[in-house]
C-alpha cells in the first residue's frame, strides 16, 4: 500500500520535489508545534525562504510509541510535504531524528536534503564545571542510538556524567500553551529535581517543545544553563542548502502552517507560541491502493 497525501484546503501540487528549482519551499515537520521554535531560528537566518510546517498534531507525542509507528507517520508527513512542493525537509523533532531520520534518508533519495536534529550534548559537556549535565527529553529520544552517539562520542571520553530525564506530561502541556502555570512548574520540578540535587548545572533541551518551557525553568533554577538545538539545525539547514544549490535568492519568504488535527483547536496555541496570527489549515493523508 502506497500512501498519497492531500489537503482539504488546496489541490495538492502534483510535481516531483527533486525537480524544483531554489524557489521552492523547505518543509518543515515536527510531531506537534515544539518545532516553531526551530522555525523562529529558520526564518531568521534564511528570511527568503518559503517554509511550509506541518504539526502531525493528531498523532502527537511521539514519546511513547515505538520505533515503527514513528518511522511509519514520519513518512508520511514527508510524503505530503513533498506533494506541497518541498525541495528539502527540516525535522526539528527529536523523537522523530532518533528513530526516522535514516529510514527518511533513505526513502528521499540523494536529491532531496533532510535535516535531523541531534541533542546540544557537545556545548553542555563542553561548558560545566560540575562534570554533570542533564538531557530532558521524551522517552522515544532517549532510547534512541543518536543520543547515546553523540553521549559516547563527547561526554565519555571527558568523564563527564549525563542525567536523563523525561515526563509524559511535558509535550502536552506545551500543545496546550501551558506554559509557565503551576500545574507546568510543579512537573518540571518532580522531573528534575533529581538532577539539581545530582550536581547538573547545564540542561539539553533534547525536545524542541521544551524550549517553549524557558521561562518555567529560569523561574525554578535562575542558574542554570539550558541548551538547544534551534540555531545549529538552521545554520546547517543553510550549509546543506547551499551545497546542494537550493538556497533561495532575491524572494520574499513565507510561512504556512498545516496540521493533522483541528485548525480551529491548533490555531490559538500556534498564536500564543509563534507570537503573532499564522493561518492554520488542516492536512489529511488519504490512502491510495496501487497494484
Amino acid at each position: 500500500m502506497l500512501y498519497n497525501l492531500g489537503v482539504t484546503s488546496s489541490e495538492p501540487r502534483k510535481q516531483n520535489a527533486i525537480q524544483h528549482p531554489a524557489q521552492a519551499a523547505v518543509g518543515v515537520f515536527d510531531s506537534g508545534l515544539g518545532g516553531l521554535s526551530v522555525l523562529k531560528e529558520l526564518v531568521k537566518l534564511l528570511p527568503e525562504e518559503h517554509f511550509i510546517y506541518l504539526a502531525d498534531t493528531a498523532n502527537c507525542p511521539y514519546g511513547q510509541k515505538s520505533d515503527a509507528e514513528i518511522q511509519r507517520l514520519s513518512l508520511e508527513a514527508m510524503h505530503f510535504l513533498q506533494e506541497q512542493g518541498a525541495k528539502a525537509l527540516v525535522v526539528p523533532c527529536n523523537t522523530a531524528s532518533a528513530a526516522a531520520l535514516q529510514v527518511m534518508r533513505e526513502d528521499a533519495g540523494p536529491d532531496f536534503p533532510v535535516v535531523g536534529l541531534v541533542p546540544a550534548v557537545k556545548p553542555a559537556v563542553e561548558s560545566t564545571t560540575s562534570n554533570t549535565v542533564g538531557v530532558l527529553a521524551t522517552e522515544g529520544t532517549l532510547r534512541g542510538r543518536l543520543l547515546q552517539d553523540v553521549i559516547e562520542q563527547f561526554a565519555v571520553p571527558r568523564g563527564v556524567r549525563v542525567l536523563k530525564a523525561t515526563h509524559p506530561q511535558l509535550v502536552p502541556l506545551v500543545e496546550a500553551a501551558q506554559l509557565n502555570t503551576p500545574v507546568t512548574r510543579q512537573v518540571l520540578r518532580q522531573t528534575l529535581d533529581p538532577l539539581m540535587d545530582a550536581g547538573m548545572d547545564h540542561l539539553v533541551l533534547g525536545c524542541t517543545h521544551y524550549l517553549f518551557l524557558r521561562d518555567a525553568l529560569f523561574s525554578l533554577y535562575p542558574h542554570l544553563n539550558l541548551l538547544d538545538s534551534g540555531f545549529a539545525v538552521a545554520k546547517q539547514t543553510r550549509r546543506v542548502l547551499t551545497e546542494k544549490h537550493l538556497l533561495a535568492a532575491h524572494a520574499s519568504g513565507h510561512i504556512e502552517i498545516y496540521t493533522t488535527g483541528d485548525p480551529e483547536e491548533v490555531a490559538p496555541v500556534v498564536q500564543t507560541l509563534w507570537g503573532e496570527h499564522l493561518t492554520v489549515k488542516h492536512a489529511v493523508y488519504r490512502k491510495e491502493e496501487h497494484a
